[in-house]
């Protein structure tokens, strides 16, 4: 199928018409990677698993550097113009494509190299395993065996249309750019986070303490449980999904997966029940104000309610919070990330409730300094949201190079 995106020549003719070939034609043999344990990084041997490339950008994770144990091989060194492939497990088809900055690396046994030869350009052959194509084929091929993975062979065999190296060359520039707005962005994006668990920390240590408008001192701050947090808590439910009736009216009805971790405004609604749901469920509403607090699947997550809402029984909310219900749920949010962190690799599963009442926390005693507080974070937040929503468009836009150039 003839591309809806192409480029003309520097001349302006057209280029050649393009020719289906495989993997296997555009690349040296692929090969797998050594079988070596991990061990403390020494300086300067990185190790590459499956786990150290990012699931969104596909990018070495350089914040947990390790090296592989025993001999080391240069034949597994990872170079310019390699492509790595996750052959196994639910990462199956996920990409890597080797960057300098990423420094003398070695590839594990769950990776597959394919080395993509000069007579093609290697970041428009790797930008072929981020289509839409790809990933069906990818399904398609690693489930053959019953079981998720793709061998080198099959990689090989994998197929799609090529041009003239030329417009290669144009097709992987033009990307590339994309790319590097979309890094820039992410940076920010990041820059801005950090920001903001900076700020919460200064904030909350006391570090850092507004004044009232007449520059006067605010009182010390007083110490409360989560039980005192507001005047009644409220657990949830699930109504039964057999029933699709139950999902069928105007009341919403939320999951700890429609939350985001490090925004107390987002709530994703896309299911609404039926008050019959609610008489045959555990399942209750809650008042507009509330804050929903997640302590099973999910712990972290917190959300200040701006509408009527029933949750599913992940959650406790607070509903006639004791204070500003937006300071409450951004000291609850800060605590209950700390407290998802501190259960992470345990055994435990979640927060029972009865501990989550017994939490205690340092906070305003003036409901005027929590606004402050609040308003300030909600400040930031904004800023993020901006920053998030700019990166998206330009995500979005890649999407639609790639669907308009692979087609």
């Amino acid at each position: 199928m003839e591309p809806v995106l192409r480029f003309k020549a520097d001349d302006g003719s057209d280029f050649p018409d393009w020719e289906e070939k495989t993997l296997g034609e555009l690349c040296a043999p692929l090969t797998y990677g050594m079988n070596a344990a991990a061990t403390r990084f020494d300086g300067e041997n990185r190790y590459i698993r499956i786990t150290d490339i990012d699931d969104e950008t596909h990018a070495y994770l350089s914040d947990d550097v390790v090296s592989p144990e025993g001999k080391l091989d240069d034949k597994y060194i990872v170079g310019n113009g390699d492509i790595l492939l996750a052959r196994t497990g639910a990462s199956t088809g996920k990409s890597y494509l080797y960057h300098s900055k990423d420094g003398k690396l070695f590839y594990a046994g769950f990776l597959i190299k394919a080395h993509v030869l000069s007579s093609s350009d290697d970041y428009f052959v790797y930008s072929q395993t981020l289509t839409d194509k790809y990933w069906k084929w990818v399904k398609t091929t690693s489930m053959r065996s019953g079981q998720p993975g793709i061998n080198a062979t099959e990689y090989a065999s994998y197929s799609f249309a090529v041009p003239s190296l030329p417009e290669q060359h144009k097709i992987a520039d033009l990307l590339s750019t994309v790319d590097r707005v979309i890094a820039a962005q992410q940076t920010e994006v990041d820059a801005w986070e950090q920001r903001k668990k900076g700020v919460i920390q200064k904030l909350f240590s006391q570090e850092v303490r507004f004044k009232a408008d007449d520059g006067s001192e605010f009182p010390d701050w007083e110490e409360r449980t989560s039980a005192e947090l507001c005047n009644r808590m409220i657990g949830g439910g699930t109504p039964s999904t057999s029933n699709t009736d139950n999902y069928n009216g105007d009341i919403s009805w939320i999951s700890s997966s429609d939350l985001d971790v490090d925004n107390i405004t987002t709530v994703r609604r896309t299911r609404f029940i039926t008050e019959e749901a609610i008489a045959t469920s555990a399942t209750k509403k809650v008042k507009p104000g509330s804050i929903a607090v997640v302590l099973r699947v999910g712990v972290g997550k917190v959300a200040l309610l701006d509408r009527e809402t029933c949750t599913s029984q992940d959650f406790i909310s607070l509903e006639d919070v004791t204070g500003d219900a937006k300071f409450i749920a951004y000291m609850l949010s800060a605590r209950m990330q700390r407290e998802a962190v501190r259960t992470q690799g345990t055994s435990i599963k979640g927060i029972p409730a009865t501990r989550f009442k017994e939490l205690t926390y340092r906070m305003p005693s003036s409901i005027i300094e929590q606004r402050k507080i609040a308003d300030l974070l909600s400040i930031v937040d904004d800023v993020i949201v901006k920053a998030k929503a700019e990166l998206a468009k330009w995500q979005e836009l890649k999407k639609g190079l790639l669907q308009q150039m692979f087609a």
